[in-house]
């Protein structure tokens, strides 16, 4: 793939950034990651759909992220093109309880503008490093609640650089899961149904879940959110904690001695580090509970 004359022609079209061999550590929350052909940050929709035509014309792979976060990108990194929406797509607007948030607003932001304008509903979400556009498609959540409870729609770019728009009941939200999870689709836009709400009040909320989150989590650290899904039941930072798990470390990946269901980065760790530390997580607990795990990080790239 002749990646200079692509990366020429995007320079040339697109109002967002276009970057050759750029190292993806530097575009995750686990500080972990190798280079990316191709590294293509759009500022608006029409460099979405500019990017997926050439992409489909050329027979170029596509992958997509939000601000990194919940992802591990592996230590060769990834052969094709990724498309970061954090740091672009960043319109809002709104109508009377509805808010229209475009796929890179990062959720820390909208979840404040949202108090301000006297709307409840996006709390939970206030310190999720991640996207609006990333959030739909996991259906992130916290303190029993999840973003799919308030999409009324979601507006989508296929990979061929067509849109549609798909309503709340055609996106099959489900605990850490949606219809758009393993789809070739790019959220580009979401509607948001929220509720009225006294500002005070809501932002009383907000600070209180942010305190339990710097109590409970380690945020001083580079790390990518809940590693384990929770299985029925349980909570999976209480079954590695009890396998004797906390505290274990692989290089420079190491589960958190705060959270036992993180795993921070305390210095270079790579890919290969942390993956061979969940495997380990997991037998524990299975040797001590008969419970297998499921990861809700998603894996990118190729492995050395």
């Amino acid at each position: 793939m002749d990646w200079e004359r692509i990366a020429e022609f995007l320079k040339q079209k697109l109002k967002g950034q276009c970057r050759l061999n750029e190292p993806l550590q530097y575009h995750t929350t686990w500080r972990i990651g190798g280079p990316a052909d191709l590294l293509v940050i759009p500022f608006c929709k029409d460099d979405v759909l500019l990017t997926m035509q050439l992409a489909a014309a050329e027979g170029i792979p596509v992958y997509v992220i939000g601000n990194g976060s919940n992802l591990l990108v592996l230590d060769r990194g990834v052969r094709g093109m990724v498309l970061k929406l954090a740091g672009g797509l960043k319109g809002i607007s709104q109508e009377g309880c509805v808010l229209k948030a475009e796929a890179g607003v990062l959720l820390p932001f909208l979840a404040h503008l949202a108090a301000k304008s006297g709307l409840s509903g996006l709390e939970m979400l206030a310190g999720i490093p991640g996207t609006i556009g990333g959030a739909i498609v996991m259906n992130a959540g916290a303190y029993g609640s999840s973003i799919g409870e308030l999409v009324q729609s979601v507006e989508v770019c296929d990979y061929a650089g067509n849109t549609i728009k798909l309503q709340q009941e055609e996106l099959e939200f489900g605990y850490r899961r949606s219809a758009l999870k393993g789809r070739p689709a790019v959220v580009l836009e979401a509607e948001l149904k929220l509720q009225p709400g006294k500002r005070e009040y809501i932002e009383k909320i907000m600070q209180e879940n942010m305190l339990s989150r710097k109590k409970s989590q380690p945020l001083h650290l580079p790390n990518a959110g809940s590693v384990f899904i929770n299985p029925p039941g349980s909570a999976a930072g209480y079954l590695i904690e009890k396998a004797g798990a906390k505290g274990l470390r692989k290089g420079g990946a190491q589960v958190s001695e705060k959270h036992a269901n993180f795993i921070v980065n305390v210095g270079n760790a790579s890919a290969r580090d942390v993956l061979e530390l969940i495997e380990q997580v997991r037998e524990m607990v299975y040797l001590a509970f008969g419970i297998e795990l499921q990861t809700e990080i998603k894996l990118l790239g190729e492995e050395e």
